[in-house]
């Protein structure tokens, strides 16, 4: 009677049906869509996040570096002046040893950042182009700048 019994249940426990698969492979769909559609916003919220901070730092060694060379790097010298001390400037002997950056960093999308002396919105400009690489542009695209707060 036992054995009657084991066969009974050996037939009954074979694996599952396709429909428990379907369902399981809808419910993973389900939880992976919902999964991207919040993740990736975010995503692109830490790059601006990311190149705000970025522009504050350069405006911060910009500022250091005005403060020592009397003056900010043209617009030629570039933010290239904040790692090595431009040639032939007349304070070379003004300039901090070492730099004012490490590195000059590129924005979160891999393009340099842009810098202007004289500025056309304050002393300097430093912005990021965003996503797109192309001026204006809404959300992910939106220019990144220093001359505003709400950027």
């Amino acid at each position: 009677m036992v054995d009657l019994k084991n066969k009974a249940n050996a037939r009954r426990q074979r694996g599952i049906t396709l429909i428990e698969l379907l369902v399981v492979l809808s419910i993973l769909a389900l939880i992976s869509a919902l999964v991207v559609v919040n993740v990736l916003p975010e995503r692109d919220r830490a790059a601006a996040r990311k190149a705000k901070i970025d522009i504050g730092t350069i405006e911060n060694a910009l500022d250091q570096y005005s403060l020592d060379m009397f003056s900010y790097p043209t617009t030629q010298q570039g933010l290239e002046a904040l790692v090595t001390a431009p040639p032939g400037d007349a304070r070379a002997d003004q300039y901090r040893p070492g730099g004012y950056l490490r590195a000059v960093p590129v924005d979160p999308w891999g393009r340099a950042y842009n810098y202007r002396f004289p500025g056309d919105h304050g002393p300097v400009d430093i912005f990021s182009l965003g996503a797109d690489g192309e001026p204006g542009g809404e959300g992910v695209n939106a220019d990144i700048v220093n001359w505003t707060e709400e950027n």
